[in-house]
């Protein structure tokens, strides 16, 4: 539940900020696959009054509430967000804004875009932590689980154990969508990022069981975002881009939807215009857990354009702010050995091939399946050069 969010201010103009916040993020947030938030309607009743969050999860038989205030001072806003445990009263997540005041209307668009991208991630964190204890879990809890693996970072662990929660809750419930599009962004994961010695097999199961969620949910954005993922793997890039627009149609705040078309401008050989594409989608989501494969998905664009140093930079941001993701070391060992960088090169591999001991350069070679756009493969063919050269195993 989103509460009115407080003007602490008195000023009356931060007033109608306050409620436009309010009414956006319930709006939005209702968005979220699976989620049920209280219409504004009822929440607005509560406007100004003290509230006793158990008390009110109990009588609105809610789990969280969100509850915010808004200050102006000066030539800037602030605005304090936090989310509740209702069942505990704990808090377990909080947020500060603070910027200058310039156009109130686009402030309001970028604070509901950032929350709730990062109220997605908190609450599949919160709602995976509480399915944990569950002794007999349903279908939504072992959702909640797998999407939680997801988030913690791309490794042929995580997706394996990922993949086992999203197939013991189709098991249990056979047309769960929410399933089905975390089976089928766990198959275009493992192929993209290398994890496998057949990335075709999963593209084709990733673009099969989404186009059976969509045909059952024909407006579910995350299952857009799944298609086209496929659908972009298969030398298909601008199919794929269709459909991330059409996500974006559907979800203004896709974080996701923008990197991906970054990714696939990438792959169609027009790396130039990746950064961008990454760039709003960090600006709408920047603590996003899917945020370190974006910054090195710039870095690979980079690799295609010859601007090593620029690349280097990217895949080391990459992961600083996630180390789980194993074929960004190695995109990073390629590039430092072609700067002579051999001894941080080969510490680089040792660090992916921790995460993935199979990775190869024959499987590595596998995922050109990608694109067959000539200046895309002759930056690929560059890295698996290097990648030689920083010790990953020929295979």
């Amino acid at each position: 539940m989103v509460l009115p969010f407080a003007n602490i201010g008195g000023d009356p103009e931060q007033e109608y900020f306050a409620d436009g916040v309010t009414e956006s993020l319930t709006t939005d947030l209702s968005r979220i696959s699976g989620a049920f938030v209280i219409a504004r309607n009822t929440a607005f009743t509560f406007k100004g009054k003290a509230i006793d969050a158990k008390k009110l999860g109990r009588e609105l038989n809610v789990r969280y509430v969100l509850e915010g205030s808004v200050q102006r001072s000066g030539n800037r806003l602030r605005v304090n967000v936090q989310l509740i445990d209702a069942e505990t009263g704990n808090h377990l997540w909080a947020e500060r804004f603070d910027k200058p005041v310039a156009d109130l209307f686009d402030m309001q668009d970028e604070i509901v875009s950032r929350l709730a991208n990062a109220l997605n991630a908190e609450l599949i964190a919160a709602e995976a932590r509480r399915a944990e204890l569950s002794a007999n879990p349903d279908a939504t809890d072992l959702v909640f689980q797998g999407w939680s693996l997801i988030n913690r970072g791309i490794s042929p662990e995580y997706m394996t154990r990922a993949r086992g929660f999203f197939e013991r809750a189709l098991t249990l419930a056979p047309e769960n969508i929410e399933a089905m599009v975390g089976l089928a962004l766990v198959d275009v994961t493992e192929g993209a990022a290398v994890l496998t010695d057949d990335p075709l097999a999963r593209f084709a199961a990733a673009e099969m069981i989404s186009n059976k969620a969509l045909s059952i949910a024909p407006n579910h954005a995350a299952a857009r975002l799944a298609l086209g993922t496929a659908l972009m793997c298969t030398k298909r890039a601008a199919q794929g881009i269709a459909e991330f627009e059409q996500a974006l149609a559907l979800d203004r705040n896709s974080a996701v939807a923008h990197s991906l078309i970054g990714y696939a401008k990438y792959l169609l050989g027009r790396g130039a215009e990746t950064e961008a594409h990454v760039a709003e989608a960090l600006r709408l989501s920047p603590r996003d857990p899917h945020a370190p494969r974006w910054l090195v998905w710039v870095g690979v664009s980079k690799v295609a354009l010859n601007a090593d140093t620029e690349a280097l930079a990217w895949l080391r941001r990459g992961l600083e702010a996630n180390r789980n993701y194993s074929t960004a070391h190695f995109n990073l060992g390629a590039v430092l050995a072609r700067l002579g960088e051999i001894d941080e090169a080969r510490a680089a591999v040792k660090a992916g091939l921790a995460l993935d001991p199979k990775f190869t350069i024959r499987r590595s070679r596998a995922a050109n399946a990608l694109s067959s756009d000539p200046a895309y493969l002759a930056g690929r063919e560059r890295q698996l050069e290097c990648m030689r050269l920083a010790g990953v195993p020929e295979g």
